[in-house]
């Protein structure tokens, strides 16, 4: 119940404020115009002015209300002022409704001003702008305000709500001097076409930041989950706010240039345009109501990017990745394109050549058809219930190592060693097993696409089923060990000189606990420090670790951090040989997840390491950037002397410190 009323409420305050604002702008380009003061118009809209701020005002106190309620989990608080002014007192939120409500204070007083004193121009761009803050402080509370980049998103929001008010709020304006259209006097059909004329013109630039603006605010709620639009309560209203736009779209573009312009034509002419604007506003302005309802609605849901869409609720879906590789699938979908290329030039051709109905509808639906089902049918692709399903289980070291484990005895048979489809048991079967470490299947399908297939098998049978003798948890970690070793063969092109201002390579996060009894994972150095990770083998790596040790004070001198692990487990005397008199965290516990989750990112163009068991060397080094970013790698006995050129190590740590962040912190998921 209470969130039934906090969005009436949400309701009440936006669209009166919407229609403060638009009305106050079409009365500033009336008087403008000079609008005879003899009609009632002006008046008649003036009167909702007051009726409106007390509007406004009543959905902000009852927002305060419902809010309360919400927040403190209290639903008799509702009621108790005293709760209220704890909540103003004591949030963010309640700071920005004290700031809303002082606005909608001013915009009493404004429109009680307005509608006693003689009408000017001045007075009502100010009534405007006092709503306008209102509607600006109320976007500090929106969903854009809890983004990266708040500040750019929130004054996108804002912009946008005060665009569609801008229009909105316009449209009882415009119904009303329609009506005027219906005197004999040439004098006022003129003026009132002035008037039409001159919002007309404003709407479109107005319609132009409505769309753009809405387009960035709707990609930023989205992300990258374009799932969400047909799978979330997010999208679907989404949908809906799109479609109610594009018929009000269809109706303005006729209004402005069709029925406007008749009004200065015959007077028969101009009567039954007349009528036809105000029938064709009217119910725009029903459809635009429609819209503020569906709007409050969506700024209440869940953004689609973060809803989990646990059942995909179809058995197919598009992708681009899946199937651009196929040189056919590519020529149909450019040829889709031509084909909808050609219905746009057909319905523009059909107005000018001005052909009959029956063809300006048939033609550009039959090529219109024919494109959509040449664009999207290629690239279609089978889904399952799992197929958006987010991966609950990091993609970490721990994860990984158990990955590795299960693999490799349960999968190696058929899927070989290091998944590339080449097992032993490979040839026996009626399909051969794919490969799944140098061809991108992991970038092509789904998380959720593996996990069901882990789950309930594929190729009827061929695969088997794996639901009932793993657990979901181990499933995810099959799939986070087929990812890293999929980004694994990605690393050959990765070399001791980083490439300048091209990060790509999002590697596993590890937790440590170190010999000198620090602890801590790969995130936490994100944004702070690059990281040295050396992975040792006793005594193999002796030297190269007396160096790391001369020269530490040099490397963390430059913002970067030397995490050591040994790649082996070390009898207790030899960990203390290593450990002493070093300078940086040498870990003692999660080095076995650590080494076998990045042995995984050994090879290099010279050494694929494609087939076999795969050979780990006896030490590599990682440098990551202080992004999260894996950038460059030095392993001895493929890259030569590297490193141990410490003027070399220095000189890409010093260039990774002079780079920006270039991509967004990788993500602790595949997905």
């Amino acid at each position: 119940m209470i969130e039934v009323a906090s969005a009436l409420f949400r309701y009440l305050q936006l669209v009166s404020s919407m229609l403060l604002i638009g009305g106050c702008v079409f009365l500033a380009i009336a008087e403008q115009k000079g609008f005879p003061s003899g009609h009632t118009w002006p008046t008649r809209l003036k009167k909702t002015f007051p009726w409106l701020a007390v509007t406004l005002l009543l959905g902000l106190f009852g927002l305060l209300a419902t809010t309360t309620a919400q927040a403190t989990g209290v639903p008799d608080n509702a009621w108790s002022p005293q709760a209220w002014l704890e909540f103003l007192r004591k949030t963010r939120v309640g700071f920005i409704w004290t700031l809303r409500a002082a606005s909608a204070l001013a915009v009493l007083v404004i429109v009680l001003y307005v509608r006693i004193f003689p009408p000017a121009q001045w007075r009502y761009v100010t009534g405007a702008s006092a709503a306008g803050l209102t509607l600006a402080f109320g976007s500090l509370a929106s969903h854009s305000a809890a983004e990266e980049q708040a500040v750019l998103a929130t004054v996108t929001y804002a912009l946008h709500l005060i665009a569609a008010s801008v229009w909105f709020g316009g449209l009882p304006g415009v119904i009303l001097v329609a009506s005027t259209t219906t005197t004999e006097s040439t004098d006022d059909r003129s003026r009132a076409g002035e008037v039409l004329n001159r919002f007309s013109a404003m709407a479109l630039p107005t319609m132009i930041a409505i769309v753009v603006s809405g387009l960035i605010v709707a990609d930023r709620m989205i992300d990258t989950n374009y799932a969400g639009l047909v799978a979330t309560t997010y999208g679907w209203l989404l949908i809906v706010k799109l479609t109610l736009l594009a018929i009000i779209l269809i109706i303005a573009s006729r209004a402005r240039s069709v029925w406007v312009p008749s009004l200065r034509q015959s007077l028969e002419t101009a009567a039954v345009g007349g009528l036809k604007l105000r029938t064709w506003v009217k119910i725009e302005f029903v459809l635009a109501i429609i819209l503020v309802i569906v709007a409050t609605l969506l700024a209440n849901a869940v953004p689609a990017k973060h809803d989990v869409i646990d059942n995909w609720p179809y058995p197919f879906r598009f992708s681009i990745d899946a199937n651009w590789v196929d040189p056919l699938v590519r020529t149909i979908v450019l040829t889709g394109l031509v084909f909808l290329f050609t219905a746009g030039i057909t319905i523009v051709l059909g107005r000018k050549k001005q052909w009959g109905t029956s063809w300006r509808i048939t033609v550009p639906t039959v090529l219109g058809i024919l494109g959509l089902g040449a664009t999207l049918y290629p690239l279609s692709v089978q889904s399952y219930p799992e197929t958006y399903r987010k991966t609950p289980v990091p993609f970490d070291a721990i994860s990984i190592a158990n990955g590795v484990d299960l693999f490799a005895a349960n999968c190696t048979p058929c899927h070989g060693p290091q998944a590339k489809g080449n097992g032993v048991l490979a040839k026996t079967l009626p399909k051969q097993p794919i490969d799944l470490l140098t061809e991108p299947h992991t970038a092509m399908h789904t998380a959720g696409d593996f996990f069901h297939w882990l789950t309930y098998g594929r190729f009827n049978g061929i695969m088997p089923a794996f639901g009932e003798k793993f657990t979901e948890e181990e499933r995810w970690d099959l799939l986070n060990f087929l990812h890293a070793n999929s980004r694994g063969y990605q690393s050959r092109i990765i070399t001791p000189r980083i490439l300048s201002e091209q990060p790509f390579l999002a590697t596993p996060n590890f937790s440590y606990t170190a010999h000198d009894g620090s602890s801590g994972t790969l995130k936490d150095f994100r944004g702070k420090q690059g990281v040295l990770l050396v992975l040792f083998s006793w005594p193999e790596s002796h030297a190269r670790l007396d160096q790391l040790r001369t020269a530490a004070s040099t490397i963390t001198g430059k913002n970067t951090a030397i995490v050591a692990v040994p790649m082996t487990d070390l009898p207790p005397d030899e960990l203390g040989a290593i450990v002493r008199d070093t300078p940086f965290p040498v870990v003692t516990q999660g080095a076995r997840e650590i080494s076998s989750s990045y042995a995984l990112f050994r090879r290099t163009l010279s050494i694929p390491d494609l087939f076999g068991e795969g050979t780990r060397p006896k030490h590599m080094e990682f440098l990551f950037d202080r992004f999260g970013y894996l950038r460059a790698r030095w392993i001895p006995n493929g890259d030569g002397v590297g490193w141990t050129d410490m003027t070399l190590l220095t000189q890409q740590i010093t260039q990774l410190n002079l780079e920006r962040e270039i991509l967004p912190p990788p993500g602790d998921h595949v997905h």
